[in-house]
């Protein structure tokens, strides 16, 4: 099996998520790309890049765990892809638990909760909302031990 070229899983997790958009009412492909470009950027590799453009698709329900499955990925995407798919009520002691012990996973994951604690995306959500989403995704850094710049160490 020849893997999925970068280009063709960023097309088929466009395709995926064509028509939805993100709380903010944005194209949800604008947070696929900079979660991409947020691994790329430190140096992520093809695996964890493809991982970010499909980090929501199971989640979302655009893409079926079968069809993860079965796709000409490496087992090391799928495994970060897994790994980042937050399952309904799942506590985030047991996600975060995940994806620290996924090798690659928590570059994803990073770049992920960077994108969505953007200030400017969070600006134009209503306060309970923007307080709410602030807090859950502290608590995650928290959990995954991740520490930013502003924050002591």
């Amino acid at each position: 099996m020849t893997p999925m070229t970068l280009a063709e899983v960023e097309a088929t997790a466009r395709a995926a998520h064509a028509g939805q958009t993100d709380k903010a009412g944005r194209p949800y492909e604008e947070h696929l790309r900079a979660v991409a470009e947020g691994v790329r950027a430190p140096g992520g590799d093809a695996e964890q890049i493809a991982a970010a453009w499909l980090h929501d698709a199971v989640e979302d329900d655009r893409l079926s765990r079968q069809w993860l499955e079965e796709a000409p990925l490496t087992r090391r995407t799928k495994d970060i892809v897994l790994a980042v798919t937050k399952a309904p009520a799942e506590p985030p002691e047991a996600y975060a638990a995940r994806i620290l012990a996924t090798p690659g996973a928590l570059l994803v994951k990073e770049a992920d909760l960077a994108h969505n604690a953007d200030p400017a995306r969070l600006a134009v959500l209503d306060e309970a909302t923007r307080t709410r989403l602030a807090e859950k995704y502290a608590r995650m850094r928290t959990l995954l031990g991740l520490v930013s710049g502003d924050e002591p160490e």
